[in-house]
């Protein structure tokens, strides 16, 4: 066909090509499709229509590969793999290399492959690694499965599989724990890439030993010598935009400020939910963001798709408009802005006008992804009571201080009067519980949290929960907290929000009481509520609802809670919340 010999199924006529091999744009380019293949690339196309030819005009247009997500969960979407892909699709993302490690904790190896299940028939190409950290870090924590080195060693040769997800105990890592390097030697055994996750500010011996330990990138920098180091040692740096963790601005000072090479640097959103793919975008949004940010656009558009294709091996089939590569292209008509105008997928029209293009196909969730949410007994006022270990008087108290925007915490101490051995919160104070949600233990670690602005006589709870996707409770008040609780367990999983005996909405997340079965509108629109809810109860953060369902996770600093209690992350062990 690119010898002019037989006619293309489909032609791109007089587009810009952003070239992500050459850094260049070349003007009056054509483009010719054969089934799901690129074909040629070049002047002059027209030896290649026929009658059945399907010719689309780009002239004056830009002609971009199809982008790349280098890192993320879907489950932080909310949203199931269909939905995601129907949110995404028309923003131009038409690939993601996502670990479900989310849904894993939750229903372990059944849980990854009903996702892979789901994705084979969709027109978005999601490329699964495998959960590296069910649990994120043992013995501080209980899942609700787990993935040793045999289960690991299964999945890694599951079709569509291309990779080891990422490696979240770090200090695991580190102290060479025979376990999370078995992990570790399975994938490179067969080939594959290990995802990292160093969530330690510190870049001395503790991160050298990381990057020796064999993972090939890393998501977690919040700073320009984060991704510095980084890429120094080899590995690839995946700045991310999500709806909370906003890094990308800080690491791309290491380009744009200190001279990196862009060529090791991923773009990825790592965390986004409904509201913020249909209102925002997804990795348009990223590549917006990081041409405002000051990099080139030819150079944005390549860290978000040719460096992503190459580092998981497979730039042979994406990443790139050229020949023999398969048909993921954008039409764009602001390379700058970034307005997508047209998404083929697979040689196919996916979506026009920010619209999908068809439906796709339906996926129904079997009954043993329900019904997860199993408690010992209801939940009472008296379980979100922190004992003090005086009977009267005043105490200093190690609480989780939230950071705006950013993943990791900080540790606060603060003093707090105990009135009959009960300690009682001060204004601006809440109190953070992680009630065990999956073998009916009845155990509840609990945590005093600052920086939330709560309001008194208000809770939150939700199975949302970062990594074991227990159910969190966040209140002031025990009554609330209770009732909150009690709410979300009934229906099997979701989230609420509490003020007094009113429970001002209540969002159902049955499948793994971590994902909506509903369209992407209707999760978003319930999401508004319960900001709105958090609002009125005077939360103060802007995306509080992502950055709380961080607090049960023990891999990222300071501190965390879990239903095993308060985590100290850096000592990778359970503390007293007491000093």
């Amino acid at each position: 066909m690119a010898r002019g010999d037989r006619p293309a199924d489909l032609v791109l006529r007089s587009g810009r090509l952003v070239n992500v091999f050459s850094g260049e744009i070349l003007p009056e380019t054509d483009v010719a499709v054969l089934g799901d293949r690129i074909a040629y690339c070049g002047p002059d196309a027209r030896p290649m229509i026929g009658p059945d030819t399907r010719v689309i005009d780009a002239s004056g247009r830009y002609l971009v590969p199809g982008l790349l997500d280098a890192h993320v969960h879907i489950e932080s979407s909310m949203l199931t793999p269909t939905e995601f892909a129907r949110a995404v699709l028309p923003r131009g993302t038409t690939g993601v290399f996502a670990d479900p490690h989310e849904i894993a904790n939750v229903l372990g190896l059944r849980g990854v492959k009903l996702f892979l299940d789901e994705a084979r028939a969709l027109p978005l190409k999601v490329f699964l690694q495998v959960p590296s950290c069910v649990p994120a870090a043992r013995g501080l924590d209980t899942p609700g499965a787990e993935l040793g080195v045999a289960e690991v060693e299964e999945a890694l040769a599951w079709p569509g599989i291309v990779g080891l997800g990422e490696v979240m105990d770090y200090p695991g890592v580190i102290a060479g724990d025979p376990e999370v390097h078995g992990k570790i030697a399975a994938a490179l055994r067969l080939g594959k890439v290990v995802g990292g996750h160093y969530a330690s500010p510190d870049l001395g011996r503790p991160f050298h030993a990381y990057a020796a330990g064999g993972p090939a990138d890393c998501h977690e920098g919040t700073r320009a010598e984060d991704a510095l180091a980084r890429v120094r040692q080899g590995m690839r740096a995946i700045l991310r935009q999500g709806s909370a963790w906003r890094d990308l601005a800080q690491g791309l000072r290491a380009v744009t400020e200190l001279g990196l090479d862009p060529r090791y640097i991923l773009l990825a959103t790592d965390d986004r939910d409904a509201r913020t793919l249909l209102r925002e975008g997804h990795m348009d949004d990223v590549v917006r963001s990081a041409i405002a940010a000051g990099v080139p656009p030819v150079t944005a558009v390549q860290m978000a798709t040719l460096n992503t294709a190459e580092h998981f091996r497979v730039a042979r089939d994406i990443g790139a408009i050229a020949p023999g590569r398969i048909a993921d292209i954008l039409v764009v008509a602001d390379l700058e802005r970034f307005l997508v105008d047209l998404v083929l997928a697979s040689g196919r029209i996916a979506a026009e006008a920010g619209e999908l293009r068809g439906d796709l196909p339906a996926f129904s969730y079997p009954g043993w992804a329900r019904g997860t949410v199993r408690l010992a007994r209801p939940l009472s006022p008296e379980d979100f009571v922190l004992s003090g270990p005086i009977a009267e008087g005043e105490v200093e108290v190690r609480a989780i201080e939230l950071v705006e925007h950013q993943a990791p915490t900080r540790e606060a101490r603060v003093r707090l009067p105990v009135r009959n051995g009960r300690v009682e919160l001060a204004a601006g104070k809440a109190l953070a519980a992680v009630v065990e949600r999956h073998h009916r233990s009845g155990r509840i670690g609990k945590a005093v949290l600052v920086g939330l602005g709560l309001s008194p006589g208000c809770a939150l709870a939700s199975t949302v929960a970062h990594d074991s996707h227990h159910l969190l409770v966040v209140g002031t008040d025990p009554w609330a907290m209770a009732r909150a609780g009690n709410a979300v367990a009934r229906a099997g999983g979701g989230i609420a929000v509490v003020r007094g005996e009113e429970v001002l909405v209540l969002l159902p997340l049955p499948v793994a009481g971590i994902l909506s079965d509903r369209p992407a509108e209707e999760v978003a629109a319930g999401l508004d509520e319960v900001q709105r809810a958090l609002r009125g109860c005077g939360v103060v953060l802007p995306n509080a609802l992502m950055t709380l369902s961080l607090l049960a996770l023990p891999v990222i600093p300071a501190l965390r809670v879990t239903d095993q209690g308060l985590v100290d992350v850096e000592r990778g062990k359970i503390v007293s919340p007491f000093v």
